[in-house]
């Protein structure tokens, strides 16, 4: 029977497992380090490196030579273009290996782009695609380092288990070896051997310092391997900012989308409506004038709060769209105003050396404004604080409050769809809302100038 924890209960599924478990969770993680399969799983990385290593290495090499030594004939140009493609493959086999035993997630580099059909247009593709000559690169730097690391983690993993259990294949030595034990030193006159308990006990300790240690070492040397797989074989820079900005420009643009059908939505339904019921009621006003003058006047009168009802429902819609309060005086006259309509006490606190740009202005604006709806809506809280400041090139700004807590930014929440909005222009919003509170959300904006 598989055996799963659920996370959140503290059970264990399987019948009888779970005292072991416990167990092993008990032991200190440098105890469990050499039985964890993490473990295993680096060691079969770097015992794999050596013979990919050379495969690897012998063709990037040997098929670079030979490209380059073909040059002066035609043929160098598509053997160098072969050469580049198997590297890719080389470099596929590698990512799986690493996400196979390191657990490590590397993504697939930007895909080859061939602009017109023919064999001539993707040899010229291939030898213009950076991605492909850093393939080509690690398929020659990672060889040193494989050497280096089968040299240093395999024998420290012998040694480690060899001297741990020397106490369990001792006898072997003089029941088969005719030989006290292990040879510690010896010459011509005497020999030193591995024989007493105490001797032994201590070849076994040792092994255990081996054994615990060995674990480290070979996850800084696979590390090692991690980053080479990383930096060569992943995607560029360049391309994953671009993936990252079209992300962020779908997001604006949804976000844009959604505004406009909120404004179009609250027009429709609240100043839109009103004004239309106001024109039917001055309507009959005008009928009822010349009729019955009081009546009239007292549909005037209801008209004329009417008016101000919709006057200010389109202030609030306005001040939605963009408050006026923030383009006259700033982030701390603007969300002094927010905390001000806040069904708790806030303190706001703006410590800024001058003003951000219109957008970033805004986009604060909107943040605290949601994160104080937040606080009156779902907290019950008693009190809030809001501080801005700057911080080198970045614009902070934290909601604090003394509410219950338990405010997560996943799933659909709200604080999910800001920490995306926060995204889209490179922000990054970080909630810290422990069960029982306090709350405290942080969200950090570029600084730019306006």
């Amino acid at each position: 029977m598989a055996t799963q924890y659920r996370q959140g209960y503290g059970e264990w599924d399987a019948p009888g497992s779970r005292d072991g478990e416990q167990w092993g969770h008990r032991l200190p993680a440098v105890l469990r380090a050499p039985l964890e399969g993490r473990s295993w799983g680096e060691l079969c990385y770097l015992l794999l490196s050596l013979p990919l290593g050379i495969l690897m290495f012998v063709y990037g090499v040997t098929m670079l030579s030979l490209g380059a030594g073909m040059l002066v004939t035609f043929l160098g140009i598509p053997i160098l273009a072969g050469a580049l493609a198997g590297c890719r493959g080389f470099g596929a086999l590698e990512r799986a290996r690493a996400r196979g035993l390191l657990g490590l997630e590397v993504a697939d580099p930007e895909p080859l782009t061939v602009k017109r059909q023919g064999p001539m247009a993707w040899v010229g593709a291939m030898l213009r695609s950076g991605t492909s000559w850093r393939h080509l690169l690690y398929a020659v730097i990672q060889f040193p380092w494989a050497v280096f690391s089968f040299a240093v983690g395999l024998p420290f993993w012998i040694c480690g288990w060899t001297l741990l259990t020397y106490p369990l294949w001792f006898w072997v030595f003089p029941t088969y070896a005719g030989q006290g034990g292990i040879q510690l030193y010896g010459d011509a006159t005497h020999r030193v051997y591995l024989d007493t308990p105490f001797e032994i006990a201590v070849t076994a300790a040792a092994g255990l310092l081996l054994t615990l240690a060995t674990p480290r070492i070979i996850r800084g040397l696979t590390t090692v391997h991690g980053l080479l797989v990383e930096g060569l074989l992943g995607p560029s820079r360049l391309a994953t900012r671009v993936v990252e900005l079209e992300s962020d420009r779908g997001v604006v643009v949804d976000t844009a989308a959604a505004d406009l059908q909120r404004i179009e939505r609250d027009l429709h339904d609240g100043a839109q409506a009103r004004l239309v019921a106001l024109a039917m009621d001055l309507g009959l006003a005008k009928e009822k004038l010349t009729q019955d003058p009081q009546v009239a006047a007292r549909m005037v009168e209801e008209a004329h709060g009417e008016v101000k009802t919709a006057l200010q429902e389109l202030r609030d819609l306005a001040r939605g769209i963009h408050p006026a309060v923030l383009t006259d005086r700033g982030l701390d006259a603007a969300l002094s105003a927010v905390a001000s309509r806040c069904t708790v006490p806030v303190r706001v606190e703006v410590d800024l050396p001058a003003r951000p740009a219109p957008a970033i202005e805004g986009i604060a604006y909107f943040t605290v404004s949601e994160l104080l709806q937040n606080v009156s809506k779902h907290s019950r809280a008693t009190s809030a604080s809001v501080d801005v400041w700057r911080s080198e090139d970045r614009l902070l700004l934290q909601v604090t409050d003394d509410g219950r807590g338990g405010a997560v930014a996943s799933g659909g929440s709200g604080l999910a769809g800001l920490a995306e909005r926060l995204g889209a222009v490179d922000g990054i919003l970080l909630v810290d809302s422990p069960p029982g509170g306090p709350t405290r959300i942080t969200a950090e904006l570029p600084w730019r100038t306006p």
